[in-house]
């Protein structure tokens, strides 16, 4: 059962849950962590929490919170074992709270940190488990975990600014065809079927219009399960390995936005390298993991490529500069990065570089698309108004 307590620590009042099996063990937990308990009730069972195993996920932010918390308490000198059991008690949600019991008892018979992450393989990429391998086998776990944590949360706000800088302009397009799927399917066709009893001669605009809507209305249920199914065979073809590399190619051939997914892809594969490599992980198997960490399958390619030809003694710039995909800038700092026994850190200097390109070429692309929706708009609006006014006014005429 969970109780909510109320303490004060270092001046602060924290309100938490927590599951316990009575109150007088919750106290006994807060006063052993130096909280100074205030109150501690038991939190009524919610009817329908049988629900909560279908709803819930584990999201990234889970992890990302996880990682930092497991850290800070390695760092803090607590152990393994005791981090995992502070937070199965303080974590809410059930489905994290089953992974983290579960690695909790991995550990305890036996198997290392690492191992019992490859269960929860969804979860934790292959860049997380090699960190933590790595962690261990160094017995820097803790210093390593914080990096980790640093980086996790830097995708998480990177990816938080993409999303972000992208979601008017996606509403803005969707409610746009909503509203002209309604205007055509179910108000045109009332409107435009006055003009049968007249014997007007209706523009071509008016032609084309009358047999859109007309269509629309009689079919519309059609066109939706034309749709759905379309859909449903697109999205299984790129399922495919040809299909998502036919699409991630035609992507980065898009005006800017194919720019913000290239560079996305440059930032996230050099910071993976650079704190693979920071790590103490050599260059070819950290260069194998960026291949499962790049999303773009065009750049999964070329770092398999790169992977490869450093594997036969080719060094990681040269490797870069032959697959022509990469830019300049990157290859000339991975020379110099290499020349210089300090490539890891050139990469996370190359990593904030592209960050900030992304950010750019992203202000650009929501700079284009505004005023392009308003056009689009425009032109769709007088396209309306002129097939549905221009018979009017002929008919107008024609009374004179």
């Amino acid at each position: 059962m969970f109780y909510q307590y109320k303490a004060l620590k270092n001046g602060k009042i924290v309100i938490k849950k927590i599951e316990a099996t009575s109150v007088g063990s919750v106290i006994e937990f807060l006063q052993k962590n130096d909280y100074f308990p205030i109150s501690v009730e038991k939190v009524k069972s919610n009817n329908f929490s049988f629900l909560d195993g279908l709803t819930q996920k584990i999201d990234f932010n889970d992890i990302v919170d996880f990682t930092r918390q497991v850290a800070l308490m390695l760092n803090a000198g607590l152990t393994l074992i005791d981090s995992l059991e502070i937070l199965k008690r303080q974590t809410p949600k059930p489905i994290l709270r089953k992974m983290i019991e579960d690695i909790d008892t991995k550990i305890k018979g036996g198997s290392s940190f690492s191992v019992a992450l490859i269960d929860y393989k969804n979860y934790f990429s292959k860049l997380y488990i090699s960190l933590v391998k790595s962690g261990e086998a160094s017995g820097k776990l803790g210093e390593i975990l914080l990096r980790l944590a640093d980086n996790l949360e830097k995708e998480r706000e990177f990816k938080s600014r993409l999303k972000g800088a992208l979601v008017y302009p996606a509403i803005v397009i969707i409610g746009m065809f909503v509203v002209m799927f309604i205007m055509i399917t179910f108000v045109l066709p009332k409107l435009l079927g006055l003009y049968k009893d007249f014997n007007v001669e209706l523009p071509l605009s008016t032609k084309i219009l009358i047999a859109v809507s007309t269509f629309s209305a009689k079919f519309w249920p059609l066109v939706l399960v034309l749709i759905f199914v379309a859909s449903f065979f697109i999205k299984k073809y790129l399922a495919t390995k040809v299909g998502k590399s036919s699409f991630d190619k035609f992507i980065l051939k898009l005006p800017v936005f194919g720019r913000i997914v290239s560079v996305s892809a440059l930032v996230e594969s050099t910071r993976t390298l650079a704190i693979l490599i920071s790590s103490g992980i050599s260059i070819l198997d950290a260069l194998s993991i960026v291949v499962d960490a790049t999303e773009n399958s065009v750049y999964q390619q070329a770092f398999l490529t790169v992977s490869h030809k450093v594997e036969k003694g080719l060094s990681m710039g040269t490797a870069l500069e032959q697959e022509g995909i990469f830019p300049p800038i990157l290859v000339q700092m991975s020379q110099v990065g290499e020349q210089t026994g300090n490539l890891h850190d050139t990469l996370f200097r190359l990593s904030k570089y592209f960050e900030m390109e992304s950010e750019m070429a992203t202000k650009t692309m929501t700079t284009l698309i505004e005023p392009l929706i308003l056009v689009v708009l425009g032109v769709g609006v007088g396209f309306l108004v002129m097939s549905v006014i221009t018979p009017i006014y002929n008919l107008t005429n024609s009374f004179k």
